[in-house]
Parts: structure tokens; sequence; C-alpha cells
């Protein structure tokens, strides 16, 4: 199990224009089992499926695919019109072409240009005309876009490089999630960077699978993580694979073929470490099995490699602000 959980800095995030037109959310947030104190937590996770309703619920009550923060109104249906419009196209470099010039005719529309750099591509947001204090908005642009490009060719496109016109923020260590590549802030623009390769290929969808990947989208491609090429990713994917047992630091280094100093090394240039992609994964399984009446929390404690009970409230806590009765009880 692989789910990974979505810090409630951007369930926050993602309700700020809503609020800031004056809509009340508690109803919503009710529907979906999210107490709003809950949310003013920094640690709090939420499930994907929860973030991914959030979104759609926001979508479907402002009637704006912009959430609040442009300009003026993005009409629901929007982003399916414009699909429809690049999905005959022959390759992703003239689908994503028609895809920006369609909304190039919104005049209030955030402007995306897609340019080449000799053997790479660029994706260039400028998003001066947004009220986006947290660029919740920008970074969902991108990361719409980038997926959005792999589902038309049927493959992951490898990200160079992400680029950020302002400085590194706090959540910043969320960002191998959405964007799994070297990151750049306080650049002169907001952009994303590929091999240009990408672009000549062609499209791999058509009509018939539009129509069931437009019963989610645009939402369903911010919840989804993107698994990446990174170090942390593969050891992520490794732990999941039998997640009844917790595999030492040596033994993975070893499964890897490299030394355990090697694999320290490495996760810390990435900015993590075993014991902490380890405690992620095992918050992540914990919050997906706390959604659900299935297990105890007994048996969610010793799943997760916990000899008593205790210890698996104190280290849930830690994760997350609260113990697991209190999330299971808000969940259920």
């Amino acid at each position: 199990m692989r789910e990974r959980t979505i810090a409630s800095h951007f369930a926050r995030a993602a309700l700020e224009g809503a609020r800031r037109q004056g809509h009340e959310c508690s109803p919503l947030l009710q529907r979906l089992g999210i107490a709003p104190q809950w949310l003013d937590e920094p640690r709090a996770r939420l499930a994907p499926e929860q973030f991914t309703q959030l979104l759609q619920g926001l979508w479907l009550e402002l009637n704006d695919e912009y959430l609040g923060f442009g300009q003026g109104r993005c009409r629901r249906g929007t982003f399916a019109m414009m699909s429809h419009a690049l999905i005959h196209c022959p390759t992703l470099e003239k689908a994503l072409n028609r895809g920006l010039l369609f909304y190039s005719l919104f005049p209030d529309a955030p402007r995306l240009r897609l340019s080449r750099e000799g053997d790479c591509a660029r994706l260039s947001l400028d998003a001066s005309n947004l009220w986006d204090p947290d660029h919740f908005l920008s970074e969902c642009l991108l990361v719409v876009w980038h997926r959005l490009g792999s589902w038309l060719i049927g493959q992951r496109i490898r990200l160079l490089e992400a680029s950020f016109g302002y400085p590194r923020p706090e959540h910043a260590s969320e960002y191998d999630l959405l964007f799994p590549c070297p990151l750049t802030f306080d650049a002169t623009a907001t952009s994303l960077l590929f091999s240009s390769r990408y672009l000549g290929m062609p499209l791999q969808q058509d009509e018939r699978t539009l129509k069931q990947f437009l019963g989610r989208a645009p939402a369903d491609l911010l919840a989804r993580p993107d698994d990446g090429d990174s170090l942390s990713s593969q050891l992520r994917r490794l732990l999941s694979r039998d997640a009844t047992r917790w595999p030492d630091l040596e033994a993975v280094a070893q499964h890897l073929h490299i030394s355990p100093q090697t694999l320290r090394r490495h996760l810390r240039e990435e900015g993590t470490s075993f014991q902490e992609l380890k405690d992620q994964l095992r918050r992540d399984i914990a919050i997906y099995h706390l959604g659900r009446s299935e297990r105890s929390l007994q048996q969610i404690a010793e799943q997760l490699g916990f000899s008593e009970p205790s210890a698996f409230h104190r280290a849930f806590k830690k994760w997350t602000g609260l113990t697991p009765g209190a999330y299971r009880a808000q969940e259920l």
C-alpha cells in the first residue's frame, strides 16, 4: 500500500479562495468528515481521497475551477472542453500548445507558455493576475499540466527541474509529492523543465479513455502523488511491498547493492533519512486503516511494528498532532 497522505497545509490553502469570496466552507468540511480545528494542526494529514473530494466539492460549490484565486471565474467544464479540444492532436507538443491556446482565449486566465531551450522544454507560468498568497493555484496548474501531459503520452514525463519565483516555503518538504526533481526557489520565473524528446511523442489516449479520465480530473491529478525516480521514492516502494516486515537500513542497503554509509549519504543529500521514510510510511498506513473500521487500534499498532499500543499512540500523535483514537473518531 503506497497511498501518500496530504499535508493539512494544502487543504487550508485550497479553502482560502472560497473564504476570500465569503463562502461558508463548514458544511462541506462536515460532509467530508474534516474537522475545521483539525486543519489548524500543522502536522495533520488528509487521505488522498479526502483531498480529492475537497477539491471537487469546492469546484462544485463555487462553480470555479480556479477555486476563487483568479480575477474572474473559470466555470466548471472548462478543463473538460480544453481536453476535448486537444485529444485528437498527433503529438504532445501540438496538444499542449492547443490546450494553452484554448486558455489564452480567456482574458483573466493565468498565462502558461511552452518553449524550447536546446534539448529541453520549459513550461512557464505567469501568475501575476492571480490572488494566490500561498501559491496554491500556481502549483496546482503546474502539476495538472505535467500530469496531463504524462497521461496523454502514456508515460511519466521526467522533470529535470522545478523553479519557483518565490522563497522556499515552510512546507517545502512536501514538494517531493508534486515535483520529484531538483527544486529552485527565488527563481526569475515559475516553471517546469523537461526533455524536449517528449514533445514529439504521439498521444496514446482517445475520446473513450478521456471520458473515464474526466470523471475525476483534474482533482485526482493533484491528489495522486508522483512516485518519482529519487532514492527516497525507491525506498518507499521497496518498504511498501511488505508492510508487515520492516527491514533495517543494513538489509535495505544490501538489497540495493550499496553500503549503509552510501545509503545514508544519498538520503541526506535528498533531505531525509531512513528512519524518517519509515515513519512517513507507517504514518500513511496508519491513516489509511484508521479511516476504515476493519482493524482495531491494537491490530494497526502490531502491523506497524509497535510492541505496545501506547508506543503507537505516542508516535501517531507526534506525526499528526492527534491520537489514533481521536483521528478515527473524526474520520468514521
